[in-house]
């Protein structure tokens, strides 16, 4: 009986404490602040808030006056609130030919060069294969155009296409190659998509080194001139093509950290991080508006950050918090990656990372947490949601392949427990899709009541996450445990 009525006690000293907690964010949360965040930051005074813009500098001094405001402390190694990264905005050339035997080809009709410089004149093709270090053994590619297919046999993912490509441009460059041309032949990637996307400017790390001798992408969708070139049977290729223009871009990741208040648990950190950069300008819709103000994406998720700075602030948990907003998610998760490879606190003091990004919403009634139910703060998770009247669930839509599409997997792939807490859908609907990456996600589209929900869910969210004695951790059998523990060092 005595057992019975301590299980009581701890069931009712925990719901006691909750609906404390609840009451305290509710109290010291002001929607009016958040509102005002949200179309600040979505305003088209920012004008979509793209890194290679001017007016990114307008949401960089915004979000870090706000760190300064609440109190919010800098981190060590760290240029005031920011971690700077170099960029590098390469804008490709508008015209350029190209002729293998009785076949022409053009800049972004069915060519696409992609890195190098201008280069005119007929050139000796030789055909390496994939183009890989093997395929160079004795062979004499000097003043040659080196041609092989595209990627590698095990790495063909889009990500991994340019991974290979720099490694093929350097071997070429090595090798006394006067350029490197791979044939495009992945028919289930239409080719008009991918000339759309590559021909327009592209961000990128800077690394300090861009080739000189061109890099070019040619469609060969049957591999009949690859097949030609192999078989001897075209043997030169005549070349007019003009090379990129390359611009250094300061590019700036936003942080800050409040320290927690237990000396046991306050060397641990709990990341909350949203990206805070949007597409910028774009094609015209229906009305004219050029304009993309990512309301949605991701300027909500940036006003949960600030709403927590503020909290946490006034209000430290027993861990510390992480507070970091990345840029250029939208150009390939460019800042959280560099975080993750430079990172300003060790990475195994981070125990968990609650990102947020999100294309939209459908549904009022829950959150949708992607990653939900693949770590140890499931109900945690659960239990602050459902505080505000909503209800968690997990992705639904695992086809879209959401959770390694977003900022977390940068620290996922770490080992870091890293979900996305996002508005609320039940499917990638045409309600979704009417303002993912479009003019018309603006704040006068948002239902400013439920984002008020979901912020407050977020910071409660945290909390629970950031007081609880348990360490988080992945749950077995996921596919990062494992990296998860070799980094915490678990057996």
């Amino acid at each position: 009986m005595k057992r019975t009525f301590l299980s009581v006690g701890i069931i009712l000293c925990s719901i006691t404490l909750t609906v404390a907690q609840k009451k305290k964010i509710e109290k010291q949360f002001s929607k009016d602040e958040a509102v005002a965040h949200l179309s600040y930051l979505s305003s088209d005074e920012m004008m979509g808030r793209d890194p290679a813009r001017p007016e990114m500098q307008l949401a960089i001094d915004y979000i870090a006056g706000e760190f300064e405001k609440y109190g919010v402390k800098q981190l060590p190694g760290a240029d005031g609130y920011f971690q700077n990264i170099p960029f590098n905005l390469s804008s490709p050339p508008k015209s350029g030919t190209l002729t293998m035997g009785n076949e022409s080809f053009a800049q972004k009709e069915s060519m696409l060069v992609l890195d190098g410089q201008s280069l005119s004149g007929e050139f000796e093709l030789i055909d390496l294969g994939y183009g890989l270090a093997e395929d160079y053994a004795g062979k004499d590619v000097k003043g040659k155009i080196v041609v092989t297919n595209l990627g590698a046999p095990d790495r063909m993912s889009p990500a991994q296409l340019f991974a290979v490509g720099r490694e093929k441009i350097k071997l070429a460059a090595d090798n006394g190659a006067a350029g490197l041309m791979e044939m495009y032949n992945i028919p289930s990637i239409p080719w008009q998509l991918i000339a759309n996307y590559l021909s327009s400017d592209q961000l990128s790390l800077d690394q300090g080194e861009s080739s000189k001798i061109p890099y070019i992408w040619v469609k060969d969708l049957k591999s009949e001139t690859k097949n030609a070139v192999a078989q001897g049977q075209v043997t030169s290729a005549k070349l007019a093509i003009q090379g990129l223009v390359q611009k250094p871009v300061a590019g700036k990741n936003i942080l800050g950290w409040i320290e927690g208040t237990d000396k046991n648990l306050k060397d641990e950190f709990v990341m909350l991080s949203a990206h805070y950069d949007h597409v910028g300008v774009g094609t015209p819709d229906a009305e004219g508006d050029t304009i993309y103000n990512g309301a949605r994406d991701n300027a909500i998720g940036t006003v949960s950050v600030l709403n927590a700075a503020k909290y946490f602030a006034k209000n430290p948990p027993k861990r510390s918090i992480l507070l970091a907003l990345w840029t250029a998610e939208e150009k390939g998760l460019l800042g959280s990656a560099y975080y993750a490879e430079n990172p300003l606190l060790p990475l195994e003091q981070m125990v968990y990372n609650l990102n947020i990004d999100g294309a939209g919403y459908n549904d009022t009634s829950v959150i949708t947490v992607i990653g939900l139910t693949r770590t140890t703060e499931m109900e945690n998770l659960e239990k602050a949601v459902a505080a505000f009247g909503l209800k968690a669930i997990e992705d639904q839509a695992p086809e879209q392949g959401l959770f390694d599409r977003s900022d977390n997997v940068s620290f996922a792939k770490k080992g870091i427990p890293a979900p996305t807490f996002s508005l609320g859908f039940t499917s990638f609907d045409d309600e979704i899709s009417k303002y993912y990456h479009k003019a018309a996600d603006e704040i006068d589209t948002i239902d400013l009541d439920y984002a008020a929900k979901y912020w407050k869910a977020y910071i409660f969210a945290a909390e629970l996450i950031a007081d609880d004695k348990s360490k988080p951790f992945w749950l077995p059998g996921d596919k990062y445990e494992e990296v998860g523990k070799s980094l915490y060092g678990i057996e």
